[in-house]
């Protein structure tokens, strides 16, 4: 069902959450990446999308080298290795939503003794940009132009 929308549980591991062997990359499949599992794996190692028309207006050596390699890895990745691709984006999708959601404590300092995390946006920005490297470093590409300097405080030109 390659081109298929993702299910409501695309990420979730099938068999359950418990590390087999001490692996929890091994509760996910090693069937082929979707499409829009593809799609995912792009958008979170920071490169834009493929595009149904191919790639007009993207010249450049560096980045038909890393472009295509990205495209080449997921495409011939290991049945394990699509195991660990999976595993990172089951954690990315994660972090990402709760990214979202963090803004539902902006209107609140403190609380009793609860306290609010001044920093919690920015904090949870530089983990997800933390977890999207880890996933570019899993399937051995570097990080897309998206990607570059986020959340270090770089500047890129």
């Amino acid at each position: 069902m390659s081109g298929s929308a993702p299910p409501a549980t695309a990420y979730s591991p099938t068999i359950s959450t418990t590390p087999v062997g001490g692996n929890y990359s091994a509760n996910f499949s090693t069937a082929a990446l979707e499409a829009w599992e593809k799609a995912d794996v792009r958008r979170f190692c920071g490169y834009p999308p493929y595009g149904g028309a191919g790639m007009s207006g993207f010249w450049g050596f560096r980045f038909f080298q890393a472009y295509g390699l990205l495209e080449y890895r997921m495409t011939n990745l290991a049945p394990y290795e699509f195991q660990v691709v999976r595993y990172h984006l089951n954690y990315l999708v994660q972090l990402e939503a709760a990214q979202a959601t963090a803004s539902d404590n902006l209107d609140t300092n403190q609380a009793s003794v609860w306290l609010h995390n001044q920093n919690e946006i920015r904090d949870r920005a530089i983990l997800f940009d933390e977890w999207r490297r880890k996933l570019c470093n899993a399937v051995g590409i570097p990080p897309g132009p998206q990607l570059e300097g986020a959340a270090t405080g770089r500047i890129t030109i």
